[in-house]
């Protein structure tokens, strides 16, 4: 019976949340963007690494010049284009994120797909999810997909920091 309420609780409470959380995202994302197409380099899609700290502090990113001199010794050809951008500002949009929403609501979610309770996401609890949040099944490459995006580690499974970062992209 206690399972029941907490299935009525999951889906009754975590799609808002979830697309909540997701319309958030996504306007930070869009703000990204438009913060990135600022400095970017003659509209090649790409921010030369003279301007990538300047169009870091615009977003809110307050990198150090030790960081932003690691930064340039690891970009391709001294530049940086939206996707490689968007991981660098990542943890930035997380905490954003993270903060707006809330980290209890963060748990809350992780905690109702986690339908073992053992601190990690498999993916067999992520297929039920998704197909009990969006009412899609999912294939399995689609699957396979969403796991190596998220699972930093390797192990096969998603825990909560890997969840919090899945939730912000």
């Amino acid at each position: 019976m206690r399972r029941n309420s907490k299935a009525l609780h999951f889906r009754n409470h975590l799609p808002c949340f979830l697309l909540s959380y997701w319309i958030v995202v996504r306007q930070r994302h869009r703000q990204l963007r438009e913060g990135f197409k600022e400095f970017e380099y003659k509209n090649k899609g790409i921010v030369k690494c003279e301007s990538l700290g300047e169009c870091m502090r615009t977003m809110g990113y307050m990198p150090t010049e030790m960081r932003l001199i690691e930064l340039s010794e690891t970009l391709r050809n001294g530049k940086v284009d939206f996707e490689d951008f968007s991981d660098l500002m990542g943890p930035k949009v997380v905490e954003d994120t993270t903060h707006m929403i809330g980290i209890r609501e963060m748990k809350e979610a992780f905690q109702e797909i986690d339908a073992d309770g053992d601190g990690q996401i498999s993916a067999a609890e992520l297929k039920e999810a998704m197909k009990s949040l969006l009412g899609e099944q999912l294939s399995p490459a689609e699957l396979e997909e969403i796991l190596q995006d998220a699972d930093l580690n390797g192990d096969g499974q998603i825990d909560f920091q890997e969840f919090v970062r899945m939730m912000s992209h």
